[in-house]
């Protein structure tokens, strides 16, 4: 049994953090949660106007029915464009961002006008789906077609949890094991670490469903 505290070179009080610049103090808070997925979020306004913005914070909630959500930072005193669009329309679509595209993506999150297109500006391609009312990245290797459910608010720092359920999936044949699994390393796609930095992700080791009785012996 360990009884203290092994500290690393660095220990950080709330106090501190709270005295850390505040762009130093964003980007160090972001990193800490290690690699996070990079994701294009794509809708439409009721008058056609697209929009295409990448998150890093959309995570599983449920399989059945199948639910993903995504945070959305304060937006009462800011244009929010996405978050607009998807309370609008109802439909919102999630893209994979390719290890190539990876510059085009980021430069999303710049300011655009709402009539103007991050699709134009960033170089990426607008899919449309039957009557699916948001668009697709076209150089995405998978790409989510979202019906938006509801929202639920965080009081502790007033950002908003999207929730949606997955109504369209496109991935390649290949990239799917016989179990289900995704190998995001044959896809190309990539994680984001802090708020800059991006990360090729490769597959080191899987392992079979988690049982007691099949514990392997660890060394402490």
């Amino acid at each position: 049994m360990v009884t203290g505290w092994r500290l690393s070179n660095m220990h950080l009080s709330k106090a501190d953090i709270d005295s850390i610049p505040k762009v130093k103090r964003l980007t160090l808070i972001n990193s800490v949660t290690g690699i996070k997925p990079a994701n294009l979020i794509g809708s439409a306004s009721k008058e056609g106007y697209s929009n295409l913005a990448i998150f890093s914070s959309v995570i599983h909630l449920g399989s059945a029915p199948a639910l993903l959500g995504f945070i959305l930072r304060p937006h009462t005193d800011v244009r929010r464009d996405s978050y607009q669009n998807i309370l609008e329309t109802g439909h919102y679509t999630m893209n994979h961002v390719p290890s190539d595209k990876t510059c085009n993506a980021h430069y999303t999150s710049a300011k655009f006008d709402k009539t103007e297109s991050e699709f134009d500006h960033c170089g990426f391609s607008a899919e449309y789906y039957k009557d699916f009312k948001a668009p697709y990245v076209g150089e995405s290797v998978l790409k989510i077609g979202m019906q938006y459910l509801e929202s639920v608010e965080i009081r502790a720092n007033n950002t908003v949890l999207v929730i949606g359920q997955i109504e369209h999936l496109s991935i390649s044949d290949d990239a799917v094991a016989e179990d289900g699994s995704v190998d995001l390393c044959r896809l190309g796609s990539v994680g984001v670490g802090g708020l800059n930095s991006y990360y090729d992700l490769c597959n080191r080791r899987d392992y079979p469903y988690a049982r007691r009785e099949e514990l392997p012996h660890f060394d402490t």
